[in-house]
């Protein structure tokens, strides 16, 4: 979502631009802030302490305030902060009065390693304005950075075959929103609900679970048919993607949808099939495969089980229906499927992109940022080994700028990310 370059010259006016164009598309009134927030009732309670001891001592120092990423990724959140410090100054403060340094939503961070610890934000202005903002700043950096690195090391694995962002149901319903964005950030262009979606314009993917085949009584076909029914009556131009691993048959099902569709819709009524096998049993038509069984690692979805239903469907004229698979999908297994040119159409990736993973399958199970006072009245001020780190990529957020653009895009009518 961002253009990579020296914050400096055409390239720096060009980053600008962009800066005050997509925050233009996410108002403040989109990311629905608690206002709980405005009283520090949400930040680490030593930072609201800190303000008010300012207060009573008389004290309302002008700080810098340096945000640096800990990791290399793809850092998310930007828009969002901005509109945090917009919006939620401290009582009798106004954002004007923060003068803020930023790298945009998409930047790389931290290529040459996470020893860098680039600066991704510089805050100057009255502490107390924003001193209750630092945990909520860095927990929207930390959360979104970290969707949006593994997303984009996920898709730069499929080599531009579609991946799915399935994580909606591995993470607190409140996250789903921000969590979509973040795939976004991260290059994703499917996402498996609607609020995944929202901010950028998005509907939910995705066409059938298990659980609609088990309320079909276990038929697939009949819940497959009974789907593409529904979708052509009431949601026209859904591509029907059907579920074919519930009786852990994936070719001999696949096959039955393939032809029953054919028969009811016509030809290429069937977009594809999922196959979503589970880690611990191996697919009937592998089991006792002279060629394979005990020869090769045969359970979940794997290259072997991908090949035999492609060949099938190849042989039983069904060429055209694509083969989507889910289920363990990490970059590094992803990874070994293109290298070994399985013919997948897409991926369907869930938790592990929330991070829930040790941290192998080359991804992150942790993104973190941290802030410091590096600056105090003009004077450098900080801690040991925390001192100003200049980066030539941040770019200033003019404030009028941004209220401008809002104005205009608010008389014109025009859809916002939402």
């Amino acid at each position: 979502m961002s253009e990579q370059g020296a914050g400096q010259g055409g390239a720096g006016n060009d980053r600008m631009l962009a800066l005050h164009e997509n925050l233009a598309r996410f108002p403040a009134e989109l990311f629905q802030f608690d206002p709980r927030i405005r009283t520090g009732w949400l930040s680490d309670r030593y930072f609201v302490r800190t303000a008010n001891t300012l207060r009573h001592a008389g004290r309302d120092p002008q700080a810098t305030m340096q945000v640096f990423a800990k990791q290399g990724g793809i850092v998310a959140g930007i828009y969002e902060c901005a509109r945090l410090l917009q919006t939620q100054a401290a009582e009798g403060y106004d954002s004007r009065s923060i003068r803020v340094e930023t790298l945009l939503d998409g930047d790389r961070v931290n290529d040459q390693g996470a020893e860098q610890w680039e600066t991704v934000m510089l805050l100057h202005g009255p502490y107390r304005a924003f001193a209750h903002l630092e945990t909520p700043l860095l927990g929207i950096l930390a959360d979104r950075t970290l969707v949006a690195s593994n997303t984009q090391r996920a898709i730069s694995a499929a080599g531009g075959k579609e991946l799915i962002f399935m994580a909606a149901r591995h993470g607190d319903w409140r996250r789903q929103v921000a969590d979509g964005y973040a795939a976004l950030v991260g290059g994703a262009s499917s996402v498996s609900s609607d609020a995944n979606g929202a901010w950028w314009g998005a509907r939910g993917v995705g066409t059938m679970p298990h659980a609609m085949i088990a309320a079909f009584e276990g038929d697939t076909v009949a819940a497959t048919l009974a789907f593409t029914r529904y979708v052509r009556d009431e949601e026209p131009g859904v591509a029907v993607v059907a579920l074919v691993d519930y009786d852990n048959d994936a070719v001999n099902t696949s096959l039955a949808v393939a032809r029953a569709m054919e028969r009811e819709f016509g030809p290429r009524a069937l977009s594809a099939v999922r196959v979503d096998t589970s880690e611990r049993i191996i697919d009937r038509s592998l089991i006792g495969d002279p060629g394979l069984f005990g020869r090769a690692k045969l359970t979940g979805v794997n290259p072997h089980l991908v090949r035999k239903l492609r060949l099938a469907l190849d042989e039983a004229g069904f060429a055209y229906v694509g083969i989507v698979v889910s289920g363990g999908f990490t970059p590094d297994k992803i990874r070994e499927f293109q290298a070994q040119r399985v013919p997948v159409a897409g991926y369907g990736v869930g938790s592990s992109l929330l991070g829930h993973s040790d941290g192998g399958g080359g991804l992150l199970n942790n993104f973190d940022f941290t802030a410091d006072i590096v600056a105090v009245d003009g004077k450098p001020e900080s801690k040991v080994g925390r001192g100003l780190r200049p980066n030539a990529r941040l770019v200033p957020l003019d404030w009028d700028r941004l209220a401008a653009a809002d104005a205009v895009t608010r008389a014109s009518g025009v859809p916002r990310a939402m």
